[in-house]
């Protein structure tokens, strides 16, 4: 009779080890959440709902600052915590913490995925315009003036944009880190 679970599987890590256990901390999720999440990635099954498993929070805390912590809630509050968290991308554990630690981004409603997407957009442009910039300044070295003329309207909102790109990062930035917070717990939240 076979009793071995077919669901498990053994892998040699072959010195991968340390730094996936030190990912998972830093993410606040377990080993096993971790790898499921790259073998999908992998075989093209997207992000899995890793979140209604049982052992989804299960932190493999060698380091003494991280505590595992089991809370009851009701069936309603159970769901919202793994709906919020789901919708921020981060693990249950990280994303309780950034509601303790009064993040922005978290206790406001908006989606942190979409302010992330706004300043991916933003910086797009922001490398667009410095290719422009590049072109122009490569046309003015050979003094072709109609050309260059070309680039005049994005010269007149370069500063505009330049500033909207910075107040949109500055404003993000402010939403992601923890209002009265280390660094340390910043930097958690950021990835």
């Amino acid at each position: 009779m076979n009793t071995h679970n077919p669901d498990f599987v053994t892998v040699d890590m072959r010195g991968l080890k340390a730094a996936l256990v030190d990912r998972a901390q830093a993410q606040r999720a377990s080993v096993s959440v971790l790898v499921r999440r790259a073998v999908a990635r992998d075989l093209g099954l997207g992000e899995p709902d890793l979140h209604q498993k049982a052992d989804a929070e299960r932190c493999v805390a060698t380091r003494s600052s991280l505590i595992k912590l089991s809370i009851r809630l009701t069936t309603a509050e159970a769901e919202r915590l793994a709906d919020g968290s789901r919708l921020a991308g981060l693990s249950r554990g990280a994303y309780l913490a950034g509601l303790i630690a009064g993040i922005p981004v978290l206790t406001s409603g908006t989606s942190r995925t979409e302010q992330l997407a706004v300043l991916t957009a933003s910086n797009a442009q922001l490398s667009s315009l410095s290719r422009n910039i590049h072109s122009l300044s490569r046309l003015l070295t050979q003094s072709n003036v109609p050309k260059a003329l070309v680039y005049r309207d994005m010269l007149d909102r370069l500063d505009g944009d330049i500033r909207s790109h910075l107040t949109q990062a500055a404003a993000l930035l402010a939403d992601l880190r923890p209002r009265g917070q280390s660094a340390d717990t910043y930097h958690r939240f950021s990835r």
